[in-house]
Formats: structure tokens, C-alpha cells, sequence
């Protein structure tokens, strides 16, 4: 009777814990401060290993700035974090990938200090991107959906534009809008 009731209040404490998911995580901003993610909870996310020398950056930074002036910053965010990792082509300071991108680009969507997006040294939050989407970046601007609940609900590869991806995106921003209707 008693290991019946031990195992019952470790199976409630188990099904207790919620289950890991990208706002979990923290991360460092683009002027250095430690943000954690938990505070784009409840909006839809598109987070982006971008890079300032790529051949996709232009079009990339376009597209995502008009993304996140259409559809953000209260229901939506694009979330970038700068990538070394492919061909050396974000080689600059933060301070400088962020003067590049405001600059070039009028850059609003929060950014993040450049970080590893894969192998053994990958940021926390791109291994779980990779391990929950089964799709790990093999180069610049991979693009990953996440849900307003943490989880990951798409991720595409650079040859994917940012255009082919907004229906997706915008359709579950209006879900989230919708469901915030319904709850006032």
C-alpha cells in the first residue's frame, strides 16, 4: 500500500511538471543584458540566426523588418541572433551588427549578442529549436516558427523566403488574436 501511494505522488509530481519550451530559456541581448525569453511568452516568435555578410541578408533583413513592422511588436516578434558559424560572415562586434542593421536596414525586432547556433557549443535555446523541429541550421537564416505556448512550430532553411512563410505566420497571429477576443 505504501509504494502504491509513493509511486502515485511521483507520477502526480511528474505529470506536474510542465514540459520544456523556448521561453524557458534566457539569453543575452545585443548591448549585453541577460533577457529571459519567458517575456515573448504568449505571442507568436520567429527566431533567425542572421548575418551581416550572407548573400541571403539583404532579402532576409528586408523581409523580417517588414514582418515585424506589419505584424508586431504585441502579437508578434522576430527574434535574431547573430551567427559566425557559416563562412565567417558576422565577424563584427555586436555593437557593430547592431549599428549595421539599424542602420541598413531601420532594424525594430529584438536582437540577441552573437551566439553559437550549432555543434557542441550551440546557445541552449537553438539546441532545443533543432532537437524539437528534427532540422538543425547548416548555414544563415534558418528560420524557426515558434507558438505563443513555446513550442516550435516550423523552422525552414535560407532557400525558404520569409514571404513563403509569412501565411503560416500570420495565420497563427490571428488565431492568437482571435483567442484573445474570446477571452475578454
Amino acid at each position: 500500500m505504501v509504494a502504491a501511494a509513493a509511486w502515485l505522488l511521483l507520477w502526480a509530481v511528474a505529470c506536474a511538471q510542465r514540459e520544456q519550451d523556448f521561453y524557458d530559456f534566457k539569453a543575452v541581448n545585443i548591448r549585453g543584458k541577460l533577457v529571459s525569453l519567458e517575456k515573448y511568452r504568449g505571442s507568436v516568435s520567429l527566431v533567425v540566426n542572421v548575418a551581416s555578410e550572407c548573400g541571403f541578408t539583404d532579402q532576409h533583413y528586408r523581409a523580417l523588418q517588414q514582418l515585424q513592422r506589419d505584424l508586431g511588436p504585441h502579437h508578434f516578434n522576430v527574434l535574431a541572433f547573430p551567427c559566425n558559424q557559416f563562412g565567417q560572415q558576422e565577424p563584427d562586434s555586436n555593437k557593430e551588427i547592431e549599428s549595421f542593421a539599424r542602420r541598413t536596414y531601420s532594424v525594430s525586432f529584438p536582437m540577441f549578442s552573437k551566439i553559437a547556433v550549432t555543434g557542441t557549443g550551440a546557445h541552449p535555446a537553438f539546441k532545443y529549436l533543432a532537437q524539437t523541429s528534427g532540422k538543425e541550421p547548416t548555414w544563415n537564416f534558418w528560420k524557426y516558427l515558434v507558438a505563443p505556448d513555446g513550442k516550435v512550430v516550423g523552422a525552414w532553411d535560407p532557400t525558404v523566403s520569409v514571404e513563403e512563410v509569412r501565411p503560416q505566420i500570420t495565420a497563427l497571429v490571428r488565431k492568437l488574436i482571435l483567442r484573445k477576443r474570446e477571452d475578454l
